[in-house]
């Protein structure tokens, strides 16, 4: 007998669920969640005959539905594979609603969101995605993708033709903390790592550790992330330093270029910052916004007035 699909439940290759009154096969392994079930996630569930006969009755060669089916709003069917779209370079430094209808919709219907969609169901972290309109999902899963393409280059240069700089940050994944990886400091018995991933429209820098659950840990909205795919940064102290500072971040006083960090919504720039709380050191965020480093520490995060910011030696 089918299962049923539920929530918060590992769907691989070939797996089949019933929804509804209706059965579905996957399309992209992923990790089910609450607002994804599979009448609103054609990209990934493709809809099978009600007769049991494993026959695909979903979008198709033929463009075939069943007669009731009604397909939800805005909904555009998923590409054939070989069917592909090119977003250049420029394109994806944009935002999703910086970008014309109609190349919106050439993106859905040819697959340029696919890559978002199986990245976050692969397990990325989405902020309240469930209570966002349809526009804001495509916006969030627009530039998570983006990010990671992103990250991807960087890790790909990296590997073809090494370091490029005292610091770099690169795709990295889980536990696995490389051996050039920037220390920060240890707190108890293990050892703080730089990082920084995708949230919420944002790229927000937070600790790594082969003790964490996930590997990284990132502070936002007061809480802290686990996060399993994340960029750390690799490089050389001989050509970097922590310059002091305090408060709201004036980087013309730090009298030196601090290293890339992430950014906010509204593109305010956030440098690396260490910060020292309970014993040890912590990495975090600094910025023109904040009265002091923000650092995820105890499952929300702590801001410190006091800390210091990563610069390059020159």
């Amino acid at each position: 007998m089918t299962a049923f699909w539920e929530p918060g439940t590992a769907y691989g290759p070939g797996d089949i669920v019933r929804y509804e009154g209706h059965r579905y096969k996957i399309i992209i392994p992923h990790t089910s969640q609450g607002d994804w079930n599979p009448t609103v996630t054609p990209n990934l569930w493709g809809r099978l005959s009600d007769e049991d006969k494993g026959e695909w009755d979903g979008y198709q060669e033929h463009h075939k539905q069943p007669a009731d089916y009604k397909p939800p709003v805005d909904y555009h069917p998923p590409a054939p594979e070989e069917q592909k779209v090119d977003i250049p370079h420029e394109e994806r430094q944009k935002r999703w609603y910086d970008l014309d209808d109609n190349r919106k919709k050439d993106l859905e219907i040819g697959g340029g969101l696919l890559a978002g969609i199986a990245a976050a169901a692969g397990g990325y972290y989405l902020y309240k995605h469930h209570e966002k309109s349809e526009e804001d999902k495509k916006s969030d899963t627009w530039a998570l993708q983006n990010w990671l393409h992103d990250a991807e280059a960087r890790q790909k240069e990296y590997r073809q033709n090494g370091p490029r700089g005292p610091a770099q940050w690169i795709l990295n994944k889980g536990k696995d903390i490389p051996p050039n990886a920037i220390v920060v400091g240890p707190e108890h018995d293990w050892t703080l790592w730089i990082c920084r991933a995708y949230i919420d429209g944002t790229i927000q820098v937070g600790k790594a550790s082969n003790v964490f659950e996930r590997g990284a840990v990132i502070g936002y909205h007061d809480k802290e992330v686990q996060l399993d795919t994340y960029e750390i940064l690799v490089g050389d102290m001989r050509g970097l330093k922590w310059v002091d500072a305090s408060g709201y971040l004036d980087v013309d006083n730090l009298r030196a270029r601090p290293v890339e960090g992430g950014h906010d919504k509204d593109g305010t720039p956030l440098f690396i910052a260490e910060a020292p709380h309970n014993g040890a050191v912590h990495p975090g965020i600094a910025s023109a916004k904040l009265e002091g480093a923000v650092i995820p520490y105890g499952g929300k995060t702590v801001q410190v007035n006091n800390y210091r910011v990563l610069c390059y030696n020159f």
